[in-house]
């Protein structure tokens, strides 16, 4: 990747006469980080190519080349501990025929069950005992397809494996194991429809995207998501909240991909169609299995703030916080909680934030509590260790705290 960044950065640099320091001033940056981008370093953080391609009025996408993403710089995913998912998910193939599945016929209500328990627990941040019954759950998903061959029954046990197959991707790409991810997404979706469940495929297509947003595919996830809203864009009259909310859903993930690409004008046509969404569902509607989704007015506030950080307006995540009556803790007796997830992503990029604008007390104490809530989803936000290096900067000793968090994000030996 980093050859051919470099290459593209200095050929629209120079297209627009800038100076490397000239662009550096454009982007709100020193110049070190333009020149060692040029220079092909390894080291490069995604708002830093957001802020480059702004000041050179070119989308983030153009500055990117395909490539392997970057591993978690806190700490290596041991393969070793994934050998049975990926056993799992991608089966030795020979030149024999697997033979069909024996025995008792699949309870696929049980088997549903069980993947909605462990939706359940990755909306709560809790991974552990996913990653230790993921293998058994698509293992009994695929045995279950296998044994119907038709009717409704095999429509059924389509269905189930798909929302099997949702749960994997997302826990994967949570610890970004990527490959293995986009395979379990990819079946989810075909399952679906294959099924003709079209509201469950739109939803494994927001999980695609976000998987796609990981590793910098904008132009794609922004297509997909918004290709999608068509297909499932609710009546105006007698639409579901499952409706409303997957069509939402996919919504804000065409906005986040829009504003991580400097296309601010597509993110906010998007970010209104996902507060029409919202408006239309009233109070946060909980489908965590089938639509994989926990949706409503203040989940939309929170993910609009996301593109403010995107592009450095920090002084606009710590206004709207205060201010917007969505994100206030007593609004959500009347319209519902945010999931673990989207609140903790929330509070990481106020945090982000209040370092920014000259309150890094403010922003410490935000790191600490979501250390103390949701270890497992914390360690592996590198986002929470960018920003505590900012603290740490602006620091001459460092507090017990700082200290706990750092040892925890690997940022301290």
């Amino acid at each position: 990747m980093t050859e051919e960044l470099a290459h593209n950065l200095r050929t629209y640099r120079r297209a627009r006469g800038l100076s490397q320091e000239q662009l550096a001033h454009r982007a709100g940056l020193s110049v070190g980080p333009v020149r060692r981008i040029e220079q092909g370093t390894d080291a490069v953080r995604m708002e830093t190519l957001h802020a480059i391609a702004r000041a050179l009025q070119v989308k983030t996408s153009d500055l990117l080349v395909a490539g392997a993403p970057e591993p978690v710089m806190h700490e290596e995913i041991n393969s070793l501990s994934l050998r049975e998912i990926r056993i799992a998910l991608t089966p030795a193939v020979g030149l024999h025929s697997p033979s069909a599945p024996t025995g008792e016929e699949p309870d696929l209500r049980l088997m549903r069950r069980m993947a909605h328990d462990h939706a359940v627990l990755y909306f709560g941040d809790s991974y552990k005992s996913i990653a230790a019954d993921l293998p058994r759950l698509i293992h009994a998903a695929n045995d279950a397809v296998a044994y119907y061959d038709s009717g409704t029954e095999r429509d059924d046990a389509l269905i189930a494996r798909s929302e099997t197959m949702q749960l994997a991707g997302r826990y994967l790409t949570q610890i970004r194991q990527y490959d293995l991810a986009h395979r379990a997404i990819t079946s989810a979706v075909e399952d679906a429809r294959h099924a003709g469940d079209q509201l469950t495929a739109a939803s494994g297509v927001g999980g695609m995207c976000w998987l796609l947003m990981r590793t910098d595919r904008f132009d794609e996830a922004e297509d997909i998501a918004a290709t999608a809203m068509d297909l499932i864009e609710p009546k105006i009259k007698g639409a579901s909240a499952d409706e409303y909310a997957t069509w939402g859903g996919l919504a804000m993930e065409a906005a986040a991909a829009a504003a991580r690409n400097n296309r601010p004008a597509e993110a906010r046509d998007f970010r209104r169609a996902a507060g029409t969404a919202a408006k239309a569902v009233g109070v946060a509607h909980k489908n965590l299995l089938r639509h994989w989704s926990l949706f409503g007015p203040v989940t939309a506030s929170m993910k609009e703030l996301e593109d403010a950080m995107v592009v450095g307006d920090a002084r606009t995540v710590v206004r709207k916080s205060q201010e917007e009556a969505n994100l206030q803790p007593q609004t959500w007796k009347v319209l519902g909680q945010p999931s673990s997830n989207d609140g903790n992503r929330y509070h990481l990029d106020l945090a982000r934030a209040q370092v920014r604008t000259g309150d890094p007390s403010a922003a410490m104490d935000e790191l600490t509590r979501l250390d103390q809530i949701a270890p497992e989803w914390f360690r592996h936000q590198t986002s929470a260790a960018a920003t505590l290096q900012e603290i740490i900067k602006k620091r001459r000793t460092l507090t017990v705290e700082m200290r706990q968090v750092g040892a925890h994000l690997g940022v301290l030996a």
